[in-house]
């Protein structure tokens, strides 16, 4: 059997915390894993600039129940349930995805958890596990599923290589650079075509 594993945001949904930065004019939280490729970095980074600030998990997810998904994202996912299974590997948390998943009529989601106070202030995050989309994308195989990997960032990669095939979406140029063996392609129907060279 044949299944197809696709990151979350960047690939089906806007960066979340670029949305977050630009409703709060926090320019330093617009770094993503596109920009830090060490992702504890990163969100010890973000938890450190939320506590300066004073905002806590209501006021990101206000920001997201506004989000909408990607244009053409919801169609491009209804294409593929219509070939195959899809498992969406992300590092988001569950405390963020709940609306996006809504609007994407409900995919399968592997994702983190995040920590908070009694107040609400993000105080540290859970790992589901250590580099999650790589061991999601094992396991799979383990238990006799061909996978295919999609993904935009650093913590993609290592999904994407450990895939039977797989493609880099609207990556960064740094990204592609640095990956010249992987495809790379910016539409949902370039990918679909890359999906269905995997799948038939």
């Amino acid at each position: 059997m044949k299944i197809v594993c696709l990151d979350l945001e960047g690939v089906l949904v806007p960066e979340i915390w670029i949305n977050v930065s630009q409703k709060t004019g926090i320019k330093e939280l617009s770094l993503t894993t596109r920009d830090i490729s060490d992702y504890d970095i990163l969100m010890k980074k973000r938890i450190g600039i939320l506590k300066e600030h004073g905002l806590n998990l209501g006021d990101i997810q206000k920001v997201i129940a506004a989000m909408e998904p990607l244009e053409g994202s919801l169609e491009f996912l209804e294409s593929l349930w219509h070939r195959t299974q899809v498992i969406i590997l992300s590092d988001t948390f569950e405390e963020f995805a709940k609306p996006l998943m809504r609007k994407l009529s409900w995919p399968t989601l592997f994702c983190n958890h995040l920590v908070c106070d009694g107040k609400g202030n993000i105080v540290d995050y859970k790992l589901r596990q250590q580099d999650g989309k790589k061991m999601a994308v094992q396991a799979l195989q383990s238990i006799g599923m061909s996978v295919f990997a999609a993904g935009d960032s650093y913590n993609d990669l290592t999904m994407i290589q450990k895939a039977d095939k797989g493609a880099l979406f609207c990556a960064p140029n740094s990204i592609r650079i640095d990956n010249p063996d992987l495809a790379a392609v910016d539409t949902y129907q370039d990918l679909l075509d890359v999906v269905d060279s995997f799948l038939f």
